[in-house]
Parts: structure tokens; sequence; C-alpha cells
């Protein structure tokens, strides 16, 4: 029997960043209508849009995160590429919805590729 994952890498260098078993799932927002009116735009009927983003549990290759730091960015271990941001406080998606503590990374900065692992593998 083979089984399929999820892996997210690094788009610059390839390295393994995340696996669909640490992404923190959450409930879509409402859509623009969750951001501030500044951030609207004049579309009215603004459709929701999909999460540019993944959120993940804090893992031991994230900088600053283990220092204590409150915020910041997260680096990729080996090229150093931005990959997205982490708080401590939260972050909001691109749907609208809050997640609470937030690790962030951006889906355009990653590869998602699938990964299968076969019974004899294991």
């Amino acid at each position: 029997m083979e089984e399929a994952s999820i892996v997210y890498r690094c788009r610059k260098c390839r390295q393994i960043v995340a696996t669909d078993s640490s992404v923190q799932r959450h409930d879509p927002g409402s859509g623009e209508q969750a951001f501030s009116w500044k951030k609207r735009s004049n579309n009215d009927e603004a459709k929701p849009r999909e999460c540019s983003s993944i959120f993940v549990e804090p893992m031991q290759w994230m900088n600053g995160v283990q220092d204590g730091s409150v915020e910041g960015k997260l680096l990729c271990n080996v090229c150093q590429a931005r990959l997205g941001s982490f708080n401590w406080s939260g972050l909001q998606c691109s749907c609208g919805a809050w997640v609470n503590p937030a690790f962030q990374l951006h889906k355009n900065r990653l590869d998602a590729t699938t990964l299968v692992v076969s019974d004899r593998e294991k």
C-alpha cells in the first residue's frame, strides 16, 4: 500500500521546509469584509479569496522563533530566501481569518510536491 503526503519545499533551493502534517488548518474568513476599510477594493461583490499562504506549527529550522522574538521573518535555512513571517500575537490570512499564533509561509515562495511512500520504504 502506498501513502501520499504533500511536502513543501523552498522554491529557490528545494529544501524541505514543511509537510502536510505540520500545516494548521483554519476556517476561511469573510473575505474582504474582514479587512480594514483602507485595504478593501471598490468592488462591492468581492468574492472570498483562496488563501495565499499556509500556516504551520513552529519548527526547529525557524530562526528567531526560539530566540524569544515576538515577530519576525522566516528565512530558509539553506539559501536565506524569505519564505514568510511569524507573529505570536497572530496574523490575518488573505481570506480574512485571523490565525493565532501565526507561522505563515507564502505559497508563491514554496513548491508543493506529492511524496509517495510505499510500504517497502517504511
